[in-house]
């Protein structure tokens, strides 16, 4: 895989896992919850996925050669990034009006 292709790929599985605690009403995809599902659980599901989107970066770039080495405002960027590639989702889940 080349490297354009390998940061497309973290950029598309990024915008995934950052709307996937919107969309579903299960815990991490996977786990049925007797209860829906409020913010603080959607936030902290969202944290876990950033963490599993990083560590699917930091493997495609150690394939691709040394790691480079990072401070804490390659975090913070990334972390904003997140935020911000889960914005469709928060919309849908809060901000539309849905049927019943």
């Amino acid at each position: 895989m080349t490297q354009t292709a390998s940061v497309w790929v973290v950029v598309l599985v990024a915008l995934l896992l950052a709307n996937l605690p919107f969309v579903s009403n299960r815990l991490f995809a996977v786990l049925a919850l007797k209860s829906p599902k409020n913010l603080a659980t959607r936030l902290a599901e969202m944290v876990i996925w950033y963490f599993v989107a990083g560590g699917l970066g930091l493997f495609l770039e150690q394939r691709a050669g040394q790691i480079a080495p990072q401070g804490w405002e390659f975090y913070a960027i990334t972390g904003a990034l997140f935020i911000t590639f889960a914005f469709p989702g928060f919309t849908y889940r809060y901000l539309f009006k849905h049927r019943s």
